[in-house]
């Protein structure tokens, strides 16, 4: 048997980047979940992954919905990683978005957003495993810091010289 605490610590000690993860809902509202369980999966065809709780209040409009953004956070997204990690709605209120060309809601600031359509879903436990087909890939013009989360902290990812 493993112990709980124990495999969340263990876990936590492996530093990851922090996304968050958007769609609208069927009023046009946006609805989205912090995520640092996410990663690349496939060069051919390209697909990326990410595993929300199946206790999300995003999870069921995501399946609905069958398209979202992934976006990959900056250290300046502090505000998006806290507010998206909510429970509830108006989790966007007084963050800025816009609307993507493939009907996405998209932060502004990331250092790059993937715009997925849904290409399977798998059970992983208490979480679902989601896979997105990638449809668009968009970098900002500048290139920004990533933020990372390790032992319950984000933070911007270091220069690695």
């Amino acid at each position: 048997m493993i112990d709980t605490t124990a495999y969340k610590h263990v876990m936590g000690s492996f530093p990851s980047g922090v996304t968050v993860i958007t769609t609208l809902d069927d009023d046009g509202q946006i609805v989205g979940l912090t995520a640092s369980a996410f990663s690349s999966l496939s060069m051919e065809p390209p697909l990326v992954l990410f595993c929300p709780n199946y206790s999300s209040d995003s999870y069921p409009v995501l399946i609905r919905q069958q398209r979202f953004a992934i976006h990959l956070l900056s250290a300046e997204q502090r505000e998006e990683a806290f507010a998206f990690a909510r429970k509830g709605k108006d989790k966007a209120q007084g963050i800025e978005w816009s609307l993507s060309e493939l009907g996405n809601p998209l932060l502004a600031n990331a250092t790059a957003i993937i715009e997925c359509e849904l290409w399977r879903e798998y059970e992983g436990g208490d979480h679902a495993i989601l896979v997105g087909a990638v449809k668009n890939l968009i970098l900002p013009e500048q290139p920004l810091n990533p933020m990372v989360y390790c032992r319950g902290k984000m933070g911007e990812l270091a220069s690695m010289a």
